[in-house]
């Protein structure tokens, strides 16, 4: 059984793991959910707030739902860190690749071939 090196394959069981996270990630919503005061009112209103087009859009939330699209809002903020964190770790392994396929041609041991006479024949 070969073994690996472990620097070698840090990147690739950080990377999994971010990915089996991602797996498990629930139903989410981009957007930032924000409260705004109402005129005449004293309890506030709230809102998300996201891009569309690249445009700023702004849709009204329903006190109701509010525990419930702040909830899908969290979860798309821990969505985009483990996108941060996959993406991270593949770029380690591009940039390590070139060194990595260096050193194991370093270490391979010579092939065996002899540029001496053949050997005699009887």
């Amino acid at each position: 059984m070969k073994a690996k090196k472990a620097s070698e394959c840090r990147h690739h069981r950080l990377r999994e793991a971010a990915m089996r996270e991602i797996a498990g990630i629930g139903v989410f919503m981009e957007g930032t959910l924000s409260k705004f005061l109402r005129a005449g009112r004293r309890t506030p209103g709230w809102q998300v707030t996201f891009k569309q087009k690249g445009k700023t859009r702004t849709v009204y939330v329903p006190i109701e739902l509010v525990p419930e699209v702040q909830a899908w809002t969290k979860e798309y903020k821990r969505f985009k860190r483990l996108v941060r964190k996959v993406t991270a770790q593949s770029l380690a392994i591009v940039r390590r690749h070139g060194s990595v396929r260096r050193a194991a041609k370093r270490a391979r041991p010579p092939t065996g071939r002899t540029t001496g006479p053949a050997s005699p024949a009887s």
